[in-house]
C-alpha cells in the first residue's frame, strides 16, 4: 500500500484574428525550429509555420490550464484533443487567408497602422502606442515587426471576408417572435397542497402480508452498503498539546514573521495620473484648484477610469518621490505636479489610515496557540520516524499503539463513513483503496497528524433481514401508500375541476399566485409544480404533481400574452433576434470555411506535428 502524501467550436475567426495574434503576446515562451521543415500544412496555396502551431498549441494549453486549475502537459492535451482543436483553428484560417488572396482582398497600412496603435498590449501606462513595448512583445514571441504586421493584414483581410458572407443575417420573424411570446408569457394559478389530514379516512397500520410486499419490491431501499472493519493507530498534533511548553523565542520568531499584521505605518488611499509633460499636469492641477474639474474627469479625458489609476492603500515608501507631498495632505485632496519615474504626475490621496502597532504582550495570547500547534505539528514528525520503523519490523498496530502512545481503533468503514478519524480525507482514500494483503504503513493527514491502518474484514452488501428492519418498512410502507393515496385524491378533485368546479370550492386550503412567469420561485413550492402549471392547455384544467416527497394540485386560471410594446417582450425579442442571428451566421461561415478547405484541398504533415510535439515535451 502506498503513502498517501500529497459552441461548438469557437468562433474560429475571432480566436485566430485575436487570441493567436495577440492575447497570447508575452505569455509564451518562443518556439523556433531549425533544419528543413517549415511548416505542418497547408490549405491551397497558404501554408501553415510550425512556430505559428507552437505558438496557438502553447496559447490554448495554458487557457485550458488556467481554466481547470492546474497544468496541462502536452501528453494531457493530446489526450483531450486540444492539439486537434487548433490544428482545426489553424487551417481554417489558412482556408480564409487563401480565399482572401483568391479574391484579392486586403487592407492598406493605413489600416494596419490603426490596428497596432488600437492594441492595448502594446501601450504604455499612459494609455499611448509604446514602441519599446511593442517589439519586447515581439521578441518574446519571436516575432518580426515585418511578419506580425503581416498577420494583421491578414486579419484585417479575413474580417471584410466573415463580413462580406455573414452581414445582414437575420433570425427568421416567425420564430423570434414564438419564442418571445413562449418566454414572456404569465400565468394564474390556484395551489392545493394536499396531506393525509385531507384523506377520507386514516392509512392505518399495514397487515403483515403488506409489509413483507413492500420489502419485497424495494430491495435497494433495506440494503446495507459494503462495510469495511478498519484498525487503525492515530498520532494527531491536538493529543500532543498539552506536554508543549511555551517557547519564548519561537513566541517572537512568531511575532516577527507576522510583523506586518501586527506593526503597519500610515497609509494613504491614493490613484495616480501621469501626465506627458509638466505643463499639461500643471494646467490639469489647476482645472482642479478652480473647481472646474475633479480627477475622474482629468483621467477619463485620458481614456482610463480610476479604477485603471488606483494605487490602493500605500506607505511613504511605496511612493518614492511622491511620498512627501502626498503625505503632507492632512484631508483628501489633489498633490503634484511630482516628478516620478513614469514622468510628470497628479496624486489624489482619498482617506487616511491611521499606523498601529500591537504590541508582543499584546499579541501573545493569539499567537500562543499558533506556536504551541506548530510544535505539536513538529513533534509529531519527529515521532514519525520511530513508528515507520515499528511498522517496517512488523509491530502490529496494537504493539505500536502502545509503544509510542498513539490512539488505537476500529472503524466500519463504508461510503457514507465520515465521522472521527474518517473525517479526513487521506484516511478514507486509503480506507477505501486499502487490501487485506497490504501491510500498514505510516501516512499523512493534512493537520500534521499521522495515521496507519488494517483491513480486518469485508461484510459484501447485503440486504438486511426483514426483522432487523421492519419499523423502517413499516415506515416507507406508510410513506409510500399515503402518497399513493394523495395521487387518487388529487387525480378525482382535478376530474371535479374540468367538470367546472373550481379548487376553491373544494374546502382544500389553496393560495393564488397571479401572473407568474416560467421562471417564478413560490416559497414552499417545488418549481416542479410551476413547470406543470406551464404545461397545461386550457384554463380550468388543473393536474397533480408528486415531486419531493409531497403532492400538490395546481390549477390554471387564467394565460396572460405578454402585451404588444411590453418590455420583457421588447428585451426578449431583440435578445432571440440577435442570438439566433448569430448562430445562424456562425454556422453559415462555418460551412463556408469548409467548402474552402474542400475545394483547395488540405495537407498536413505529421512528422511536423511530432517535430513540434517532441520540443514541446
Amino acid at each position: 500500500m502506498s503513502t498517501p502524501l500529497r459552441k461548438k467550436r469557437a468562433n474560429t475567426v475571432v480566436w485566430i484574428l485575436m487570441a493567436l495574434l495577440i492575447l497570447g503576446l508575452g505569455g509564451f515562451g518562443a518556439t523556433n525550429f531549425g533544419g528543413s521543415l517549415r511548416t505542418i500544412g497547408s490549405v491551397g496555396d497558404q501554408e501553415i509555420g510550425l512556430n505559428d502551431y507552437a505558438r496557438a498549441l502553447n496559447a490554448e494549453i495554458d487557457r485550458v490550464s488556467r481554466q481547470i486549475g492546474q497544468p496541462v502537459s502536452l501528453a494531457m492535451a493530446q489526450a483531450l484533443g486540444i492539439d486537434r482543436v487548433v490544428q482545426a483553428q489553424l487551417l481554417a484560417g489558412a482556408a480564409l487567408d487563401h480565399e482572401a488572396g483568391r479574391l484579392g482582398i486586403s487592407v492598406g497600412d493605413d489600416e494596419v497602422r490603426r490596428r497596432i496603435l488600437a492594441l492595448s498590449a502594446f501601450q504604455g501606462i499612459d494609455g499611448s502606442f509604446d514602441r519599446d513595448t511593442y517589439r519586447l512583445a515581439l521578441r518574446q514571441q519571436g516575432l518580426s515587426e515585418g511578419a506580425f504586421e503581416a498577420q494583421l493584414r491578414a486579419e484585417a483581410a479575413r474580417a471584410i471576408l466573415q463580413g462580406a458572407v455573414q452581414g445582414g443575417m437575420a433570425a427568421p420573424e416567425a420564430l423570434v417572435a414564438r419564442l418571445a411570446d413562449w418566454v414572456t408569457e404569465t400565468r394564474s394559478v390556484t395551489i392545493a397542497e394536499l396531506t393525509a389530514a385531507d384523506l377520507p379516512e386514516p392509512v392505518g397500520s399495514p397487515d403483515e402480508a403488506a409489509l413483507m410486499a413492500h420489502y419485497a419490491a424495494h430491495p435497494a431501499d433495506f440494503t446495507r452498503p459494503e462495510s469495511r472493519r478498519i484498525s487503525y493507530v492515530w498520532l494527531s498534533p491536538d493529543d500532543l498539546l498539552g506536554s508543549v511548553p511555551l517557547d519564548e523565542e519561537a513566541l517572537k520568531a512568531a511575532y516577527q514573521a507576522r510583523i506586518d499584521e501586527f506593526v503597519t505605518p500610515e497609509r494613504r488611499l491614493v490613484e495616480r495620473l501621469t501626465y506627458p509633460t509638466r505643463a499639461e499636469a500643471e494646467a490639469a492641477k489647476a482645472r482642479v484648484d478652480a473647481g472646474t474639474a475633479d480627477f475622474a474627469d482629468l483621467a477619463a479625458e485620458r481614456g482610463l477610469t480610476l479604477a485603471d489609476v488606483d494605487l490602493g492603500e500605500v506607505s511613504r515608501d511605496d511612493l518614492g518621490a511622491a511620498a512627501d507631498a502626498v503625505f503632507a495632505l492632512s484631508a483628501p485632496g489633489v498633490a503634484g505636479p511630482v516628478e516620478t519615474d513614469l514622468g510628470p504626475a497628479l496624486f489624489a490621496m482619498n482617506g487616511i489610515l491611521e499606523a498601529q502597532e500591537i504590541s508582543l504582550d499584546e499579541a501573545r495570547e493569539a499567537l500562543s496557540g499558533e506556536v504551541a500547534m506548530d510544535r505539536a505539528r513538529r513533534m509529531v514528525a519527529e515521532r514519525a520516524e520511530a513508528i515507520e520503523d515499528q511498522l517496517a519490523g512488523g509491530a502490529t498496530l496494537e504493539e505500536v499503539a502502545e509503544a509510542e502512545g498513539m490512539t488505537f481503533g476500529s472503524i466500519a468503514f463504508s461510503a457514507g463513513t465520515e465521522e472521527g478519524i474518517a473525517a479526513y480525507p487521506a484516511f478514507r482514500d486509503t480506507a477505501r483503496s486499502v487490501t487485506a494483503e497490504d501491510f500498514p504503513t505510516l501516512a499523512a493527514l493534512d493537520d500534521g497528524g499521522v495515521f496507519a491502518l488494517r483491513l480486518d474484514a469485508v461484510e459484501p452488501a447485503m440486504v438486511e433481514p426483514f426483522e432487523a428492519v421492519r419499523d423502517r418498512v413499516a415506515a416507507a410502507w406508510t410513506t409510500a401508500e399515503t402518497a399513493s393515496r394523495l395521487a387518487a385524491l388529487g387525480a378525482e378533485i382535478a376530474a371535479q375541476l374540468a367538470n367546472g368546479a373550481t379548487l376553491a370550492s373544494t374546502g382544500l386550503v389553496t393560495t393564488r399566485h397571479d401572473r407568474i412567469g416560467r421562471d417564478a420561485f413560490l416559497d414552499g413550492v417545488p418549481a416542479a409544480v410551476i413547470t406543470e402549471a406551464f404545461a397545461i392547455d386550457a384554463p380550468g384544467t388543473a393536474r397533480v404533481v408528486s415531486a419531493e416527497g409531497r403532492v400538490h394540485v395546481v390549477a390554471l386560471d387564467a394565460v396572460h400574452p405578454a402585451a404588444a410594446g411590453d418590455e420583457d417582450h421588447d428585451r426578449a425579442t431583440a435578445a432571440f433576434a440577435a442570438q439566433i442571428a448569430q448562430s445562424i451566421a456562425g454556422d453559415l461561415f462555418e460551412s463556408f470555411t469548409r467548402g474552402i478547405e474542400a475545394e483547395a484541398g488540405i495537407s498536413l504533415n505529421p512528422v511536423a506535428l511530432d517535430a513540434v510535439h517532441v520540443q514541446m515535451q
